[in-house]
């Protein structure tokens, strides 16, 4: 199972996680403070945190972008705050997935499962593997080595963008329905379209790219997200000297 870190100050909410999840065999360490979990990141190798916003020395979302500076492990922030533009502030800071307080464990684990999975980068059980490398355009993506180049350059990509880009190169010229990809892409059944949005815009910025002049990633509106090679430039018609008309 999960090697995991728990990151919450309220020692009564701490001591509930720690025995309920150490009881679904997961190896638990819990802190209570920002620092602590930011030693603690840099010295033991975990497959997942679980961090709470409301710390005592440093809000949680400093701590955030403070371990997405020294690490790309999972983070799933567990926050009382359920304000829209929050938490598409946390996404883009790093935060694989978010719960809202209050949550049961049995929903942690849920989300826990998604996000190891998506992690691991691995097929599930019964699916065909993946091909070595899928190849759009000048754009290709390695999901094996978890690599992606356009036009010979590697791209920076965080975990969830390269999933996303991933799933739709394995699909080029197929428009996928949002739905699909909060199944396949973020394993929830159901979610917020922004979501998707923040992460295709991410990706369009590192593919250099806009919604407005998009060369690979292209929005059917109301259906959902295709991914294709750039379509060529067509020639210019050959232009020809005026005809001219002699009266004789």
């Amino acid at each position: 199972m999960a090697r995991l870190l728990v990151v919450e100050d309220d020692p009564f909410v701490r001591s509930a996680l720690i025995r309920q999840l150490t009881e679904a065999s997961h190896t638990v360490r819990s802190v209570g403070t920002a620092l602590e979990a930011l030693r603690e990141v840099a010295q033991v190798g975990f497959d997942l945190v679980v961090l709470d916003l409301g710390l005592p020395d440093l809000d949680g979302a400093q701590a955030l972008k403070m371990l997405r500076g020294i690490t790309d492990v999972p983070v799933i922030v567990a926050t009382a705050r359920d304000d829209e533009a929050e938490i598409i502030r946390l996404l883009t800071d790093g935060a694989d997935d978010y719960l809202v307080k209050p949550f049961s464990v049995a929903h942690l684990t849920a989300r826990m499962a998604a996000v190891l999975r998506r992690a691991g980068g691995g097929a599930v059980a019964g699916e065909p593997a993946p091909p070595d490398v899928l190849r759009v355009g000048g754009l290709s993506v390695d999901p094996l080595r978890r690599r992606a180049e356009l036009d010979g350059t590697a791209l920076d990509l965080t975990r969830r963008e390269f999933d996303l880009l991933s799933y739709l190169a394995g699909r080029p010229g197929v428009v996928v329905p949002r739905k699909e990809l909060l199944a396949e892409v973020w394993q929830q059944s159901y979610g917020d379209d922004q979501t998707i949005d923040v992460h295709l815009s991410w990706l369009r910025r590192k593919l250099g790219e806009t919604a407005a002049n998009p060369r690979y990633l292209h929005t059917v509106r109301g259906v959902g997200v295709k991914l294709e090679p750039p379509s060529a430039v067509p020639p210019a018609p050959p232009t020809h000297p005026p005809t001219t008309l002699e009266h004789r």
